[in-house]
Order: structure tokens, then C-alpha cells, then sequence
């Protein structure tokens, strides 16, 4: 099986996160996550998620502390997922790119939306306001 180690921002403003709908006929696709992706060799983990919101969102970010990790087996790939706090830069603007759907949802409604499986325990502590 792959293994992909894979980081994402979690930002948010005014209660609520910036989150993403991955494209349909992708892997998961359909499914909501948080904007970010693997890291290639090299790469620290900020420089990946930098590179990764410059891409997915046209916006550039600060990267803050790391807030959760998990480690989750998909059918196809398993996963290292590490999620940072982060904040767009001042004045920037994100927008959808690469056919994925771009939405700011309100922190009390991240549960009604499908997440893919490797962010779901996250998801349910940002609701109960853990994280």
C-alpha cells in the first residue's frame, strides 16, 4: 500500500474554517477536507503547506502550531495526516482552483457535511470546541 504523508491548514475567522470539496472522479472525491496536500521529498511540512495553499487556493498562508495528527488506512493509500493552524496573509483572498468546490462553513455546521474518514475525529472535536 502507498504511503503519502499529507498536511492541512485549518483556518479560521469569525467561527468559521476554510475547507474544500475534493473533485469528482478524484480519489474521495466529493468528499470535504482541509486545504493542503502531500509533502514531496525535501519539503518541511510549512514549506509543503505553503506551496499546497498557493496552489489550491491562490492565497498565501503563515503557518502556525500543529494542532492534531492521525495516522488512517484508505483502500488505496494510507495516510500521515498533519493538520496546522494557520492564517491567511493580510489581504489575501482565497479562491477555489483545480475544480475543487471552496466554501467557509460555520464551525456548528462541520458535522452535517461529509468529511473524508481521516478527518472526522478532528472534525468532531472543532465542533465541541476542543480544538
Amino acid at each position: 500500500m502507498k504511503c503519502a504523508r499529507v498536511v492541512a491548514a485549518l483556518i479560521v475567522h469569525e467561527g468559521r474554517v476554510l475547507a474544500q470539496r475534493r473533485p469528482e472522479g478524484k480519489p474521495r472525491g466529493g468528499l470535504w477536507e482541509f486545504p493542503g496536500g502531500k509533502v514531496e521529498p525535501g519539503e518541511s511540512d510549512a514549506e509543503a503547506l505553503v506551496r499546497e495553499c498557493r496552489e489550491e487556493l491562490g492565497a498565501e498562508i503563515r503557518v502556525g502550531p500543529l494542532v492534531w495528527a492521525t495516522t488512517h488506512a484508505y483502500p488505496d493509500l494510507e495516510v500521515t495526516l498533519l493538520v496546522y493552524r494557520a492564517e491567511l496573509e493580510a489581504g489575501e483572498s482565497p479562491s477555489a482552483r483545480e475544480e475543487a468546490q471552496l466554501e467557509w462553513i460555520p464551525l456548528s455546521e462541520l458535522e452535517a457535511r461529509p468529511f473524508c474518514e481521516a478527518d472526522r475525529p478532528l472534525i468532531a472535536l472543532l465542533a465541541a470546541g476542543r480544538i
